[in-house]
């Protein structure tokens, strides 16, 4: 889930907004302003309904985004690499670059999200019974211990042994702590979590349609969520499985055509597509012979005419330090990902700062093609 707006730094973590986000604060705003605020205390005006309402969602984004940050801290802590955490309208999720290394770490990393939203919820809990004894208004108190239930609510739902739960986590951490195979501790976390996934998805239209309940949607939409997640985790396990130990080398485009960095674009495109330039990307060269970015076919494009024969490659380029870097002998997993967070997808392959490739996310598939086939044929 990519970021609309970033919220910068936070603990050290990137954090960001996807624009959903709006649907979950507008929809709990709308429960509260027009619905439980009302109910449990009447005669207040609209305004106040809708103002505590909107500061109530704002603040449950809040704890999730504790929820979130707690579990990329202690991944951090236990040696996984974090890319950032992105609030969107089905909660957060906290983007991890690396793999967990060892069943412990796992069992640390998924606990500390139920645990922090414990806290939370007790946090909440308390404030609401002091805020009560002190006479603050009942309306105040209602929003506060809305807040202590949902969180509550929230630890009680990631704690069930379903990934991508957290709780799947943590089944995937005891199955794989007892039989010493990540995968088919993979497989059987997920296996768990597309159960669930399904459970909600009938109970959720079923509710619609014999009690008209129109929340038994939400339960829907949050069961095909957990049955399409966890799919997509038992694929990636397979992938990553699939390509263990397979170096860079193995899959990557050798001595790759590259483009001199003073260059103009109007040269470039002389020489082009029918000459050397005949790829969509190309990495970028100085005078000494090192690596300084990456040109694609779009960056070119974005040169108006009348100024492509003044406009430098090293003008448009993207500069080495927005580029993923890789050495030869790099496992293909370790680069994955940061293959998939890039704009361009496409790494520049180093050997002691020399270029010696170019792989892009097309050459890993066709490489995982041919494994597939392989493994096929040998079974």
């Amino acid at each position: 889930m990519n970021e609309t707006l970033s919220l910068g730094r936070i603990a050290g973590v990137r954090v960001g907004l996807h624009w959903s986000v709006l649907v979950i604060v507008v929809l709990v705003a709308l429960m509260l302003a027009r619905g439980r605020f009302p109910y449990a205390h009447p005669g207040h005006s609209p305004l106040a309904y809708w103002a505590l309402a909107l500061l109530t969602s704002v603040v449950f984004m809040a704890s999730l985004l504790a929820h979130e940050l707690a579990h990329a801290v202690v991944a951090r802590h236990n040696g996984v690499q974090v890319d950032g955490i992105t609030l969107w309208m089905l909660g957060g999720a906290a983007r991890l670059r690396t793999e967990a290394p060892t069943p412990g770490a796992e069992l640390r990393i998924a606990g500390v999200g139920p645990l922090t939203s414990v806290v939370a919820g007790g946090v909440f809990a308390g404030l609401a019974v002091w805020l009560q004894a002190l006479r603050v208004s009942g309306l105040v108190v209602e929003a506060v211990a809305w807040l202590a239930a949902i969180n509550i609510l929230l630890a009680v739902f990631n704690a069930l042994p379903a990934a991508p739960l957290d709780g799947g986590r943590l089944l995937r951490a005891f199955l794989w702590h007892r039989t010493g195979d990540r995968l088919r501790a993979t497989r059987g976390a997920t296996a768990a979590g597309r159960a669930l996934g399904w459970f909600m998805v009938v109970t959720g239209f079923a509710a619609v349609l014999f009690a008209s309940s129109l929340s038994g949607l939400w339960a829907a939409l949050i069961g095909w969520f957990l049955i399409a997640t966890a799919t997509a985790e038992a694929r990636q396990a397979e992938l990553h499985t699939m390509l263990d130990d397979v170096p860079v080398r193995r899959v990557m485009t050798r001595d790759p055509v590259s483009v001199p960095a003073a260059a103009t674009v109007e040269q470039f495109l002389s020489a082009g597509p029918f000459g050397a330039y005949r790829h969509s990307t190309f990495p970028v060269l100085a005078e000494d012979g090192t690596v300084v970015g990456l040109i694609t076919v779009h960056l070119i494009n974005q040169a108006p005419a009348p100024e492509r024969a003044t406009t430098t490659i090293a003008q448009l380029m993207r500069p080495l330090s927005e580029v993923p870097t890789a050495g030869p002998d790099e496992p293909v997993l370790d680069l994955l990902q940061r293959l998939e967070s890039s704009r361009d997808r496409r790494a520049l392959v180093l050997e002691e700062d020399r270029l010696v490739g170019i792989v892009s996310l097309a050459d890993i598939s066709r490489a995982l093609t041919w494994l597939t086939t392989a493994s096929g044929s040998r079974s």
